[in-house]
């Protein structure tokens, strides 16, 4: 039986310093399309890091982590979760 997965990601803009969180099936051509320009919500905020991504085996689940870390909590524990990522990067949240 073939596992299927969803990811969530979190993409960390240099040139705005902010963070873009989101979920797809297939995060390597996800992250392609962002990295391309050929994401809307991200073209313009090029370049991007990689910074953080979870795997879940259910959809819903992956959509409701989604949800929750784009909440002010989420964004709040994401920001604690990876500080010293952050600090490697030279800014601080």
């Amino acid at each position: 039986m073939e596992v299927k997965f969803w990811y969530v990601y979190i993409l960390f803009s240099e040139k705005d310093q902010k963070l873009y969180i989101g979920y797809s099936e297939s995060l390597k051509l996800r992250l392609r399309d962002h990295f391309k320009g050929e994401v809307a919500a991200t073209k313009n905020r090029r370049p991007l890091l990689l910074i953080h991504y979870e795997a879940f085996t259910n959809k819903k689940d992956a959509k409701a982590r989604e949800v929750f870390l784009k909440s002010g909590f989420g964004r709040s524990q994401i920001k604690q979760a990876l500080q010293n990522r952050f600090g490697e990067l030279g800014y601080a949240y």
